[in-house]
């Protein structure tokens, strides 16, 4: 980087905290954290992408697509239930929540169980995306540190602080605008990423001659995600669509981070909008990083120079983690190259001075957007569950506790990057395997809270442990890195942890809390009625949603990825 990148960044930077300013009069607290109801599907939509889009996918997608060993195309797998758990979530779990105006979504589930269901979804919430967050930080201030040569320390600092400031000033209404924004220089980042590798291609020996076509593979009818113990049976058409179906339901219905922006739109013809667009665009995103990964991915073989740099990073990566040189040798002829590179190595090698500071921008932005929405909606779910559940703050001592919870939630994450994301320990781990262990509990929750009027909140919370407990067994084992021969139970837990896909613990985790629930309630029959606002809602199942005009449109579109996916090996 020269001093015109440098320039770029830092102008954009003051360009955030000035945003963040704008929008610092916030009257209440639905203002602070739901942005007053105003916002139309544009910028919604625009959020919820970039959200979505973290500063890791940014990196280690097109990585996965283009060098990672057993990787490839297959990774567009995890776009193919989008557009159906799109249909579910806008017509199924939004409307409720957004009628009962509530600001922390788990308050809902107090209303319809207790407050200790409420609890219990919340502080999950609340641990696992701060320390996750915060990790996700730190890894992308490493790679920018081995690429650039930047301070880790001042890495991590930028990206938080800056993200903590216009946090803390605008509220929701930053956060929004803000990841509008940094939507934009993502998607551009890709575009020119995109182009530039076609060119170099062209330049030393063409597409055909480089692409690896063992890595065009999308969709396999053949695999069900379980296997006997060898090789992993996954990314098969079946487990990504059913367990892929219960995880973007749970997630974009049921996590505070995504629902906080829907609960912000100004109508629900708003929220089937935002809805519809992430359905219909993010396919088409995900699909331009996926190209993008397997053209660099090609580079990397027909420019040696190029996969030379990789290497020569990826020591210094492992040096900057382990804390120290030899240690990052040792690593390096352990693992070999750190495939997450190639990117940042390729922005710094074959990009001019401008263009390189805008997709540095793009990779902090992608964490930007990530940190400043976590930021927000841990803020939020903190003051509702913990400080306001009886609704006794006055909308100034709200605001007090609000912009004070979003100060402790950032310096929580840039405490958790520091402290957690350079430990050896499994803690990485454990936090990928929070969703799978959880998303299905979550998604049975709510849908329960929905449906059903009678079942008990003993019941309820009996079902989510139970669930819980099982997949913690499963899942532990592999996490803390417990040999087989440890006990007869850790051999079994190693082994049903190896031979299925981690995506199938969203379906069991929903189907497994439903039958404990009601096996619980079936014996002890602690049945109650729900409060009478909650019965107010129409919680008949009816299959005529499918026939208006946006299920027409994402069935259409599911139908259009399944082709596209199936036509991929062809193209090239």
């Amino acid at each position: 980087m020269n001093w015109l990148d440098y320039a770029i960044v830092i102008i954009y930077s003051f360009g955030l905290i000035g945003m963040g300013y704008l929008f610092k009069n916030s009257k209440d607290s639905k203002d602070y954290f739901l942005g007053g109801k105003s916002f139309g599907w544009f910028p919604l939509s625009m959020s919820t992408m970039a959200t979505q889009l973290s500063a890791i996918s940014f990196v280690s997608a097109p990585a996965f697509v283009g060098l990672l060993q057993g990787g490839g195309m297959k990774w567009l797998t995890f776009e193919l239930a989008v557009p159906l758990a799109m249909i579910f979530v806008m017509f199924v779990i939004i409307p409720p929540l957004w009628k009962a105006g509530v600001v922390s979504i788990y308050e809902f589930l107090e209303q319809r169980f207790n407050r200790t269901t409420r609890l219990i979804l919340s502080f999950v919430f609340q641990i696992s995306r701060a320390l996750g967050t915060g990790v996700m930080v730190f890894l992308i201030a490493i790679i920018l540190k081995a690429v650039l040569g930047v301070s880790l320390e001042i890495t991590v600092l930028i990206i938080s602080v800056i993200t903590l400031i216009y946090s803390y000033q605008g509220g929701m209404k930053a956060v929004i605008w803000g990841d509008t924004v940094q939507m934009i220089i993502l998607f551009s980042g890709l575009v020119i990423m995109l182009a530039v590798s076609l060119f170099l291609l062209s330049e030393n020996g063409g597409i055909l001659a480089n692409i690896d076509t063992s890595r065009l593979e999308v969709i396999n009818f053949t695999k069900f995600g379980w296997s006997n113990g060898t090789n992993q049976d996954t990314y098969g058409f079946w487990p990504m669509v059913i367990g892929g179906f219960f995880l973007y339901t749970s997630y974009y219905g049921t996590d505070q981070t995504q629902a906080q922006r829907t609960l912000s739109a100004s109508s629900l013809k708003t929220v089937r909008q935002t809805l519809m667009v992430n359905g219909l665009f993010r396919f088409p995103v995900v699909l331009v990083y996926c190209i993008m990964g397997l053209l660099i991915g090609a580079l990397v073989v027909s420019i040696p120079e190029y996969g030379a740099e990789i290497t020569q990073k990826s020591v210094q990566y492992y040096s900057d983690y382990y804390g120290s040189e030899a240690a990052g040798i040792a690593k390096y002829e352990q693992l070999g190259d750190k495939v997450d590179l190639m990117v940042p190595v390729f922005i710094t090698r074959f990009l001019p001075h401008g263009i390189i500071g805008l997709l540095i921008i793009a990779i902090m932005s992608a964490a930007m957007s990530s940190l400043s929405s976590t930021i927000n909606s841990l803020s939020a779910v903190s003051v509702e569950d913990l400080f306001n559940h009886k609704k006794q703050l006055n909308q100034k001592n709200y605001l007090k506790y609000s912009r004070i919870s979003v100060l402790f939630w950032g310096v929580v994450c840039i405490g958790s990057a520091f402290f957690f994301g350079k430990s050896e320990s499994p803690v990485i781990e454990i936090i990928n395997a929070v969703g799978s262990i959880f998303y299905g509990p979550i998604l049975a929750t709510f849908l329960l809270a929905i449906f059903d009027r009678k079942l008990g909140s003993s019941a309820m919370n009996f079902g989510i442990l139970t669930t819980v407990g099982i997949h913690l067994f499963i899942k532990l084992p592999g996490i803390l890195g417990i040999a087989a021969g440890a006990t007869a139970l850790t051999d079994f837990a190693l082994n049903l942890d190896a031979n299925i896909f981690w995506i199938w613990f969203n379906f069991t985790g929903f189907m497994l809390t439903m039958v404990f629930a009601y096996l619980y309630q079936f014996i002890l029959n602690p049945a109650i009625e729900a409060p009478e606002k909650l019965n107010q809602i129409d919680r008949g199942i009816s299959l005529s949603f499918l026939r208006n005009q946006e299920s027409i449109i994402l069935i259409g579109f599911f139908i259009v990825i399944i082709l596209i996916s199936i036509s991929i090996p062809f193209l090239f």
